[in-house]
């Protein structure tokens, strides 16, 4: 299997023990997550469970007038659709690719089935979930209460956290829908990164070039999210 396509390049499913993994192994599906697909949008019914290998899947809310914001970030660390097996069977968050790439998908039925064993597998999605319930909660206050800079700054090094790369592939007009700001104030923070030598930023390819510069510069929320991930989910390598 070439090594892009290794299921286990997913930190949940790099954890599952040996035996739990003999059992979904067969059942897993990889599949090519292009930037923009649409995984659910609200309050549709979750017919699989995404966990993504080389790619980043965004949990927005979308407003009424069409207006969004990012509640959080989803790459290779996690899963997308824990409403599934927390119970609600949908949720009024959209799921939309990031950053392209690939994953693998599990059917809602399977999902279900697994999670209700009540051995493994629920411990570590609650554990998951516990840690992306602390970055919605975390999202929100750093949207009310830090500039646009800082913003910026936790959203490029969440998003990094979830690739394996210094690189992102993301125009200014997306960055704006996802931190639910002016594409205008984007552009403004971005040059102020670029000029302090942190980033270099061209026809929406952003690399990082100083990620300790990105992490003095943030505030304390990319800080609070990095360490509850870190104490919650078990560390694995991938095979």
């Amino acid at each position: 299997m070439p090594p892009d396509n290794n299921p286990k390049h997913n930190q949940l499913l790099a954890c599952l023990p040996d035996v739990e993994w003999a059992r979904w192994q067969p059942l897993l599906e990889e599949v090519d997550l292009p930037l923009g697909k649409v995984l659910y949008e609200s309050g549709a019914v979750l017919r699989h469970v995404y966990f993504p290998t080389t790619a980043i899947v965004s949990l927005l809310y979308v407003l009424e007038n069409g207006a969004s914001a990012e509640i959080a970030v989803v790459g290779f660390e996690g899963v997308v659709g824990i409403s599934l097996f927390m119970g609600g069977g949908s949720t009024p968050s959209r799921a939309v690719v990031q950053s392209a790439g690939r994953g693998y998908r599990l059917s809602s039925h399977t999902m279900k089935d697994e999670f209700n064993r009540s051995g493994p597998v629920m411990h570590l999605m609650l554990r998951y979930t516990q840690a992306l319930i602390t970055q919605m909660s975390q999202t929100a206050v750093c949207n009310r209460h830090h500039s646009l800079d800082q913003q910026l700054c936790r959203w490029l090094l969440l998003s990094l956290d979830r690739l394996r790369g210094s690189e992102l592939i993301m125009t200014q007009e997306l960055i704006a829908n996802m931190l639910g700001v002016r594409r205008e104030g984007v552009t403004e923070a971005a040059l102020k990164l670029q000029r302090a030598g942190l980033i270099s930023y061209a026809r929406g390819h952003i690399n990082v070039i100083d990620r300790a510069g990105l992490e003095a510069r943030t505030c304390e929320c990319y800080e609070v999210v990095k360490i509850e991930y870190e104490r919650l989910l078990p560390k694995a390598q991938a095979t």
